[in-house]
C-alpha cells in the first residue's frame, strides 16, 4: 500500500511529499523546496529508502533543498525536460529574486509525457501539463494525483510567470486531470488536498 507523508516547507509553505511502500518503503520525494535537514529527518525516521526526487516544476519554492536530499539520500533527481534549465539558473528558477540563486545539481534524468516511475508496487504516470510553467508535471497513480502547481483546491496556479499561459493550464487541467476519476485524491503544489469530483464540481477557473 502507498502511503503519503505531507510536509509544507519554506516561507511559501510548499508541499514537500513523501511517496512510499508500505512494504519495501522504497520512496518518491516530491518538490524538496526548502527544509531539506527536516525531510532527510523524516525520511530517517520512517526508514524510507529513497529512489527519486521529482521536481513537478522548476521554480525554486519546489526544488530549493534538492542539493541536500540528493546529497543525503543519493537518489535520482527528476524533472520534465523542458523545465531542466530552470534547476541551473537562479534566474529563471526564481531563486535570485529570494536573497539566493539556486543554481545546482542539475538532473540526473529528464522527464516526458508518459513516463512511468515505480515505487515499490505502485506506477506513477508522469502527465505533461504545461500552464504555470512549460515543463510542469503531475504524477498520476492509483486513486492519487499529484498536481505540483497545475490545480490547487478551488484554484489553479498562477500563469503570470515567464512561460505561464492561462489557455493552456486550462487545457492541461481539462484534458489530462479530469479524465481522471472524481475519486482521486489530488495533491497540490500549497495548500490542502482534495479530489477530482471536488474540483470538477466547484472549481470557479473550470466552468
Amino acid at each position: 500500500m502507498i502511503k503519503v507523508i505531507m510536509m509544507p516547507v519554506g516561507p511559501i509553505q510548499g508541499n514537500c511529499y513523501l511517496v512510499y511502500d508500505e512494504d519495501t518503503k522504497e520512496c518518491m520525494i516530491i518538490d524538496p523546496g526548502a527544509e531539506g535537514s527536516r525531510i532527510v529527518s523524516e525520511i530517517e525516521k520512517n526508514n524510507l529508502k529513497p529512489k527519486y526526487i521529482v521536481n513537478t516544476h522548476g521554480h525554486s519554492d519546489h526544488m530549493s533543498a534538492n542539493q541536500q536530499v540528493k546529497e543525503a539520500t543519493g537518489a535520482e533527481l527528476l524533472i520534465h525536460e523542458e523545465d531542466a534549465p530552470m534547476l541551473t539558473d537562479g534566474a529563471k528558477n526564481l531563486s535570485v529574486y529570494m536573497g539566493k540563486s539556486i543554481n545546482k545539481p542539475a538532473p540526473d534524468r529528464m522527464l516526458k509525457e508518459g513516463d512511468e516511475l515505480i515505487v515499490g508496487t505502485a506506477r506513477f504516470k508522469v502527465l505533461h501539463t504545461p500552464g504555470h510553467t512549460r515543463g510542469g508535471i503531475c504524477l498520476a497513480g492509483e486513486n492519487i494525483c499529484f498536481t505540483g502547481d497545475t490545480l490547487f483546491e478551488f484554484s489553479i496556479g498562477r500563469t503570470d510567470f515567464p512561460g505561464g499561459s492561462f489557455s493552456q493550464i486550462i487545457d492541461s487541467i481539462k484534458t489530462k486531470l479530469l479524465t481522471l476519476d472524481d475519486e482521486v485524491i489530488v495533491f497540490p503544489g500549497h495548500g490542502p488536498h482534495t479530489t477530482i469530483g471536488r474540483e470538477r464540481a466547484a472549481n470557479p477557473f473550470l466552468r
